[in-house]
């Protein structure tokens, strides 16, 4: 049966909210302003107003001076509370950093930096990730008087590809817990999520004759072999790279003459699996380790072929073709 037809009231508030929220703007950097920023009261809010009222109705019936006082008093200062509570939200400035690749079903970490350009703290702000299940995780801070500060907030991509950024929101509650100011924000930034890594794939495939000659990279300027393999039982000590050993607490040997006549390439036809995203997602994972090994290593994909090499910028360059195939 339909969803819609079990929770009609769920289903249209999914509805208008979907409808609202294409009509807010997309940008990375918002000011908030009377025109973005809206309030109500809280539960505690209502349960005042209802107290609020009993108080008056019995001041009237019993004519109690003091009754006044006290119903008055609490409802100015509630009328002061609502003006500070708007005031706190208002003026403030929300810029979102560009955030950083990330795996798919990894937590994707976003920064977002609070400007405030009065004088005065701003406490109680609140930011999250603005979830259709009402479960948001908030961050809590106060902004500084003339200063800023950054708020990290996530959310968890399920999906490799490039995806936009969810919309936040922001809230606070200072300073009676009366009433509710929030604005809801819609970045323009986009995130670039990888395929998630095979958990335990199979060792790298073999590699295939390099073309142009098999002296033609036997030796750097430093009497160094070019390639690193894993270590093995009986390889001598002066072939270990013990610098990569210091940093990965992995034992590498440098790779023989024989093997340098080899390149190693990644293809897509290698992998042995008929699901599509269970090959891209063991590509994944021999580029992490043949990156974590050091070697040298190209990538084929059906249309598009990253020539061998190595480093930081390839993996992101190998990572970033899978995640876009």
């Amino acid at each position: 049966m339909d969803a819609s037809v079990l929770d009609p009231v769920g289903f249209a508030r999914r509805r208008f909210r979907q409808w609202w929220q294409a009509r807010l703007p997309l940008t990375d950097t918002m000011t908030l302003t009377q025109r973005n920023v809206y309030i109500l009261p809280t539960r505690p809010g209502f349960m005042l107003a209802l107290t609020l009222l009993v108080l008056l109705v019995g001041s009237i019936n019993y004519q109690l001076n003091l009754g006044y006082l006290l119903t008055f008093l609490l409802a100015g200062s509630a009328v002061a509370g609502m003006h500070v509570c708007h005031a706190t939200l208002r003026g403030l400035t929300l810029n979102l950093l560009q955030p950083p690749p990330q795996f798919a079903g990894a937590s994707a970490t976003l920064s977002v930096v609070l400007g405030n350009g009065r004088n005065k703290v701003r406490h109680g702000i609140g930011l999250a990730v603005l979830d259709a299940t009402h479960e948001d995780h908030w961050t809590w801070t106060d902004v500084p008087a003339q200063g800023s500060c950054t708020v990290q907030v996530a959310f968890r991509p399920e999906r490799r590809g490039l995806h936009r950024v969810p919309p936040l929101t922001a809230e606070t509650r200072f300073p009676l817990g009366t009433f509710r100011v929030w604005t809801v924000w819609r970045p323009a930034a986009q995130v670039l999520v990888y395929p998630r890594p095979e958990p335990m794939p199979p060792p790298l495939p073999a590699g295939e004759p390099r073309s142009g000659g098999t002296a033609m990279s036997q030796v750097q300027n430093t009497g160094e072999f070019e390639g690193v393999r894993a270590y093995r039982r009986g390889d001598p000590l002066k072939l270990v790279v013990w610098k990569k050993a210091a940093k990965t607490d992995e034992l590498v040997s440098r790779d023989t003459l024989q093997a340098q006549r080899h390149e190693l390439w990644l293809d897509d036809a290698q992998t042995g699996l008929s699901e599509r995203e269970a090959r891209i997602s063991r590509l994944a994972a021999w580029v992490l380790q043949a990156d974590k090994l050091g070697q040298d290593y190209g990538l084929r994909l059906p249309g598009q072929t990253v020539k061998p090499g190595n480093g930081e910028a390839h993996k992101r360059r190998c990572l970033e073709a899978l995640a876009l195939c």
